[in-house]
Protein backbone atom coordinates (compact mmCIF):
# COMPACT_ATOMS: atom_id res chain seq x y z
CA UNK A 1 0.00 0.00 0.00
CA UNK A 2 1.04 3.70 -0.99
CA UNK A 3 2.04 5.89 1.92
CA UNK A 4 0.38 4.25 4.77
CA UNK A 5 -0.49 6.99 7.62
CA UNK A 6 -1.32 7.57 11.15
CA UNK A 7 -4.68 8.23 12.00
CA UNK A 8 -5.82 9.06 15.69
CA UNK A 9 -9.66 8.25 16.48
CA UNK A 10 -11.29 9.58 19.33
CA UNK A 11 -14.61 9.99 21.12
CA UNK A 12 -16.42 10.15 24.59
CA UNK A 13 -17.23 7.05 26.20
CA UNK A 14 -20.57 5.72 24.81
CA UNK A 15 -19.52 7.28 21.88
CA UNK A 16 -19.67 3.93 19.72
CA UNK A 17 -15.66 4.31 18.71
CA UNK A 18 -14.91 0.61 19.48
CA UNK A 19 -17.58 -1.25 17.43
CA UNK A 20 -16.61 1.25 14.33
CA UNK A 21 -12.97 0.27 14.77
CA UNK A 22 -13.93 -3.37 15.10
CA UNK A 23 -16.48 -3.46 11.85
CA UNK A 24 -13.47 -0.84 10.03
CA UNK A 25 -10.94 -3.87 10.49
CA UNK A 26 -13.17 -6.25 9.05
CA UNK A 27 -13.88 -4.33 6.45
CA UNK A 28 -10.25 -3.32 5.14
CA UNK A 29 -7.30 -5.55 5.64
CA UNK A 30 -4.99 -2.86 5.37
CA UNK A 31 -5.98 -1.17 8.21
CA UNK A 32 -4.13 -2.17 11.69
CA UNK A 33 -5.14 -1.33 15.27
CA UNK A 34 -2.77 -0.11 17.81
CA UNK A 35 -2.98 -1.90 20.81
CA UNK A 36 -2.82 0.41 23.84
CA UNK A 37 -0.99 -0.44 27.24
CA UNK A 38 -3.59 0.28 30.17
CA UNK A 39 -3.55 0.03 34.28
CA UNK A 40 -6.96 -0.45 34.29
CA UNK A 41 -8.61 -3.98 35.44
CA UNK A 42 -9.76 -6.18 32.54
CA UNK A 43 -13.29 -6.31 31.10
CA UNK A 44 -15.46 -9.58 30.71
CA UNK A 45 -14.33 -10.75 27.72
CA UNK A 46 -11.43 -9.02 27.12
CA UNK A 47 -7.81 -10.52 26.30
CA UNK A 48 -4.09 -8.99 27.11
CA UNK A 49 -2.61 -8.67 24.35
CA UNK A 50 -5.61 -8.24 21.98
CA UNK A 51 -7.79 -5.71 23.45
CA UNK A 52 -4.99 -4.32 25.60
CA UNK A 53 -1.61 -4.59 26.87
CA UNK A 54 -2.74 -5.00 30.39
CA UNK A 55 -0.50 -3.69 33.40
CA UNK A 56 0.15 -2.31 36.75
CA UNK A 57 1.54 0.86 37.95
CA UNK A 58 5.23 0.07 38.11
CA UNK A 59 5.07 -1.88 34.66
CA UNK A 60 3.52 1.36 32.84
CA UNK A 61 6.45 4.08 34.88
CA UNK A 62 8.79 1.32 33.64
CA UNK A 63 7.43 2.34 29.60
CA UNK A 64 7.18 5.56 30.33
CA UNK A 65 11.34 5.93 31.55
CA UNK A 66 12.04 3.65 29.02
CA UNK A 67 10.24 5.93 25.98
CA UNK A 68 8.33 3.34 25.02
CA UNK A 69 5.62 5.07 24.31
CA UNK A 70 4.48 7.23 21.34
CA UNK A 71 2.23 9.27 23.84
CA UNK A 72 0.26 8.12 27.51
CA UNK A 73 -1.97 9.87 29.66
CA UNK A 74 -4.37 9.46 32.70
CA UNK A 75 -7.97 8.38 31.74
CA UNK A 76 -10.87 7.42 34.59
CA UNK A 77 -8.25 7.16 36.95
CA UNK A 78 -6.31 4.85 35.12
CA UNK A 79 -3.20 4.93 32.49
CA UNK A 80 -3.14 4.54 28.74
CA UNK A 81 -0.27 4.73 26.71
CA UNK A 82 0.47 3.89 22.33
CA UNK A 83 3.82 1.64 22.08
CA UNK A 84 6.43 3.28 19.75
CA UNK A 85 7.81 0.35 17.98
CA UNK A 86 4.69 -1.60 17.84
CA UNK A 87 3.34 1.24 15.78
CA UNK A 88 6.59 2.30 13.57
CA UNK A 89 6.45 -1.70 12.23
CA UNK A 90 2.83 -1.45 11.72
CA UNK A 91 3.74 1.68 8.85
CA UNK A 92 6.71 0.54 7.92
CA UNK A 93 4.41 -2.79 6.59
CA UNK A 94 2.98 -0.55 4.81
CA UNK A 95 -0.37 -0.56 6.86
CA UNK A 96 -2.49 2.21 7.88
CA UNK A 97 -2.44 2.60 11.69
CA UNK A 98 -5.39 3.40 14.15
CA UNK A 99 -4.77 5.15 17.41
CA UNK A 100 -8.16 4.22 19.87
CA UNK A 101 -6.85 7.41 21.98
CA UNK A 102 -8.46 10.48 23.56
CA UNK A 103 -7.68 14.42 23.29
CA UNK A 104 -4.74 14.22 25.09
CA UNK A 105 -3.30 11.64 23.43
CA UNK A 106 -3.67 13.15 20.05
CA UNK A 107 -1.73 15.92 21.16
CA UNK A 108 0.98 14.06 22.21
CA UNK A 109 0.87 11.98 18.73
CA UNK A 110 0.92 15.19 16.13
CA UNK A 111 3.57 16.36 18.27
CA UNK A 112 5.09 13.09 16.83
CA UNK A 113 3.08 12.49 13.84
CA UNK A 114 2.57 15.97 12.30
CA UNK A 115 0.94 14.50 9.17
CA UNK A 116 -1.24 11.92 11.57
CA UNK A 117 -5.04 11.91 10.68
CA UNK A 118 -7.28 12.81 13.93
CA UNK A 119 -10.96 11.96 13.68
CA UNK A 120 -13.67 12.69 16.83
CA UNK A 121 -16.39 10.43 16.91
CA UNK A 122 -19.63 11.72 18.47
CA UNK A 123 -23.44 10.64 19.80
CA UNK A 124 -26.24 12.98 17.92
CA UNK A 125 -27.18 13.72 21.38
CA UNK A 126 -26.42 13.77 25.43
CA UNK A 127 -29.65 11.72 25.83
CA UNK A 128 -28.79 9.22 22.88
CA UNK A 129 -25.47 8.73 24.74
CA UNK A 130 -27.05 7.96 28.51
CA UNK A 131 -29.36 5.51 26.77
CA UNK A 132 -25.74 3.87 25.38
CA UNK A 133 -24.19 4.16 28.54
CA UNK A 134 -27.10 2.37 30.15
CA UNK A 135 -27.26 -0.03 27.68
CA UNK A 136 -23.69 -1.55 28.94
CA UNK A 137 -25.82 -2.19 32.31
CA UNK A 138 -21.82 -2.24 33.56
CA UNK A 139 -21.50 0.99 35.83
CA UNK A 140 -24.12 2.30 38.17
CA UNK A 141 -25.86 5.38 38.27
CA UNK A 142 -23.32 7.61 40.44
CA UNK A 143 -20.38 6.68 37.34
CA UNK A 144 -22.43 7.15 34.99
CA UNK A 145 -23.45 10.38 35.64
CA UNK A 146 -19.71 10.83 36.21
CA UNK A 147 -18.81 9.31 32.22
CA UNK A 148 -21.95 12.20 31.25
CA UNK A 149 -19.37 15.06 32.60
CA UNK A 150 -16.56 13.89 31.09
CA UNK A 151 -17.70 13.02 27.86
CA UNK A 152 -18.87 16.75 27.46
CA UNK A 153 -15.57 17.90 28.98
CA UNK A 154 -14.16 15.37 26.72
CA UNK A 155 -16.62 16.63 23.63
CA UNK A 156 -15.23 20.33 24.23
CA UNK A 157 -12.12 19.71 22.05
CA UNK A 158 -13.83 18.73 19.11
CA UNK A 159 -12.40 21.19 16.89
CA UNK A 160 -8.63 20.24 17.51
CA UNK A 161 -9.36 17.77 14.99
CA UNK A 162 -9.48 17.09 11.81
CA UNK A 163 -12.73 15.12 11.26
CA UNK A 164 -15.85 15.03 12.87
CA UNK A 165 -18.26 12.05 12.50
CA UNK A 166 -21.80 11.69 14.11
CA UNK A 167 -22.62 8.01 15.19
CA UNK A 168 -26.39 8.34 14.78
CA UNK A 169 -26.46 5.87 12.14
CA UNK A 170 -24.20 3.01 12.68
CA UNK A 171 -23.76 2.14 8.86
CA UNK A 172 -23.40 5.26 7.63
CA UNK A 173 -21.19 6.77 10.45
CA UNK A 174 -18.75 2.83 9.87
CA UNK A 175 -18.74 4.38 5.89
CA UNK A 176 -17.95 8.11 6.91
CA UNK A 177 -14.97 6.32 8.98
CA UNK A 178 -13.74 4.37 6.17
CA UNK A 179 -13.83 7.22 3.07
CA UNK A 180 -11.93 9.47 5.52
CA UNK A 181 -8.97 6.88 5.72
CA UNK A 182 -9.31 6.18 1.92
CA UNK A 183 -10.20 9.76 0.16
CA UNK A 184 -9.55 11.87 2.74
CA UNK A 185 -12.92 13.07 3.83
CA UNK A 186 -16.20 11.17 4.67
CA UNK A 187 -19.20 10.25 3.08
CA UNK A 188 -21.20 12.71 4.34
CA UNK A 189 -20.23 16.40 4.85
CA UNK A 190 -21.40 18.12 7.76
CA UNK A 191 -23.21 21.88 7.08
CA UNK A 192 -21.33 24.26 9.66
CA UNK A 193 -25.02 25.54 10.96
CA UNK A 194 -25.67 21.15 11.12
CA UNK A 195 -22.43 20.78 12.80
CA UNK A 196 -22.55 23.65 15.25
CA UNK A 197 -26.41 22.86 16.75
CA UNK A 198 -25.18 18.97 17.36
CA UNK A 199 -22.20 20.41 19.70
CA UNK A 200 -24.34 22.82 21.09
CA UNK A 201 -26.71 19.93 22.45
CA UNK A 202 -23.85 18.13 23.23
CA UNK A 203 -21.96 21.24 25.34
CA UNK A 204 -25.04 22.43 26.76
CA UNK A 205 -24.83 26.21 25.43
CA UNK A 206 -28.21 26.44 23.64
Amino acid sequence: MNNPNLYVVAAPSGGGKTSLISALLKRDDKIRLSVSHTTRTPRPGEENGVHYHFTDEPGFVSLIQANAFLEHARVFDNRYGTGRDAVEQQLAAGFDVILDIDWQGARQIRESFPSCGSIFIIPPSLEVLRQRLEKRGQDSETVIRRRMRDAQAEISHWDEFDFLVVNDDFGLALADLHSIIRSGKPERVLERSESAEIMAELLGTR
